[in-house]
């Protein structure tokens, strides 16, 4: 199989399964939002140093220990993820799973805000274009919800500041990762440790089926991780924005069509108008590239 073939099917598996996260965490019930969050971070470490041992590669840590900034970036990460983590869980559990897709589904739109005011990239006018009908569909959500989609919002903001502290600090999805979860590691145990004195913890006392399905939330974590990491070296930018839309599709058709959440016209509108937003900007993003590749001039071809 040709590596970008392989590569595409990666994105696919990575995407797919973020896409299926939402049923996943009711599965964990009658496990609080904050619990099952203590426990994907703790188990994340777990199954993210299976995978480097495996690998058999920790040299890294060694040079992250002297550049310090490199360390304060991912702490500052690992607080940011938490916050996308847990209103991700609570919503899902909540019962608002089409919210939450509709925040991945703007996230790309926020990277963009984010491009213009914090690195001072300038915008092509279809990509002002994409964003302003982005915020319209917010608007319009707003006066739908009968207040601002906070959900939606949190995600896309918390997710997109992510994404840029990552690019930023520049360090390997699997490494970056275990950093980030030995941050958070100590604050989870804290916590499942109160709980469980607390007689509250569900860890070991709803059966063992329970108990794995807890300890699956680190893997499900650490395997679309590796995907996306395979199927970034082996696929263009361009390819892996397209296949990004799997997951909040994905989340959004869950919502829809499994949960059965309440979906009137002018919800349908706001979607609409978003998935327009993102059909601009995915276009204007690939005739961009395609101009780009015609006017590199092809290499002289050299006579002896």
């Amino acid at each position: 199989m040709p590596e970008s073939r392989r590569g595409v099917l990666y994105g696919i598996a990575a995407y797919g399964m973020w896409g299926l996260f939402p049923l996943y965490w009711p599965l964990l019930k009658p496990s609080g939002a904050l619990e099952i969050l203590a426990h994907r971070m703790v188990w994340s470490l777990a199954a993210v140093v299976v995978i480097l041992a495996v690998r058999r590669h920790w040299s890294w840590f060694r040079d992250l220990l002297r550049t310090p900034k490199k360390l304060a970036l991912l702490a500052l990460a690992a607080a940011i993820i938490t916050v996308n983590w847990g209103v991700y869980i609570y919503a899902v559990n909540a019962g608002h799973v089409v919210e939450s897709a509709l925040g991945y589904f703007i996230n790309p739109l926020v990277s963009v805000l984010f491009g213009v005011v914090l690195l001072k990239e300038r915008l092509r006018p279809w990509q002002w274009a994409a964003v302003g009908l982005g915020a319209l569909a917010v608007l319009l959500l707003a006066f739908d919800y009968g207040r601002p989609p906070w959900v939606a919002l949190t995600l896309a903001v918390s997710f997109g500041t992510y994404g840029l502290v990552k690019k930023i600090a520049q360090v390997g999805a699997a490494e970056s990762m275990a950093v980030e979860t030995l941050v958070l590691l100590l604050p989870a145990l804290g916590y499942l440790a109160f709980l469980q004195g607390q007689g509250q913890g569900t860890f070991g006392t709803e059966g063992a089926g329970h108990a794995l399905l807890l300890v699956g939330a680190g893997v499900i974590t650490a395997i679309p991780l590796l995907c996306f990491t395979a199927a970034a070296l082996r696929v263009p930018l361009t390819t892996l924005g397209l296949l990004q839309y799997i997951a909040p599709v994905l989340q959004f058709l869950v919502g829809v069509f499994i949960v059965h959440e309440v979906m009137p016209a002018s919800r349908w509108l706001g979607f609409a108008i978003v998935w327009l937003a993102l059909s601009v900007f995915t276009w204007d993003g690939l005739r961009t590239a395609r101009q780009s590749r015609r006017a590199v001039p092809e290499p002289e071809s050299v006579t002896a």
